[in-house]
């Protein structure tokens, strides 16, 4: 293992989260799991407070929180769950618009880390990205909270497929 390049590797995953957190306070002014609780509800499978809780790594607690804030804000509705002991979260119009803006500025806010390699570096790295995610060793839940700020429209042949749909 070379320890330089690890050392490289996690100040550049710390650029890029920095970028990502401020980018989303200036589209949402929330930061936190708010991005991601957006971007996940937006996949439009209707998952509980519980699979929610669970993707985003919050207590039950702060999940209720956290959705009623969304709610409050016109982002997200709640609707009557599968087996009417939990409710169903989806976005509303202006929700599926301000996930898009997430999307958008995400993908904005890290392309300019590319810029400096060509293309043919761009697809060496991108092969070698494809090579480490796709090597970890995860569960599905754990797949589905590294996905959690993941636009699935520009990813093909992802590495670390969540089945999303297996647990709502």
């Amino acid at each position: 293992m070379n320890d330089r390049t690890a050392n490289l590797l996690g100040v550049l995953g710390l650029a890029v989260f920095d970028r990502i957190e401020n980018t989303a306070r200036d589209i949402l002014s929330h930061v936190g799991e708010t991005p991601a609780a957006i971007v996940v509800i937006g996949y439009d499978l209707g998952p509980s407070n519980d699979q929610l809780r669970q993707i985003l790594g919050l207590s039950h607690p702060g999940t209720v929180r956290l959705v009623d804030r969304l709610v409050a804000d016109g982002l997200v509705k709640r609707y009557e769950g599968f087996d009417k002991r939990a409710v169903s979260l989806y976005l509303t119009r202006r929700g599926k618009n301000l996930r898009e803006k997430l999307l958008q500025g995400r993908l904005a806010a890290i392309r300019p880390f590319l810029a400096s390699l060509t293309d043919s570096e761009q697809e060496t790295f991108g092969a070698l990205l494809h090579k480490i995610l796709a090597s970890m060793e995860t569960t599905d839940l754990e797949r589905r909270t590294l996905c959690r700020l993941c636009d699935d429209r520009v990813c093909s042949n992802c590495p670390i497929p969540a089945e999303f749909r297996s647990t709502y």
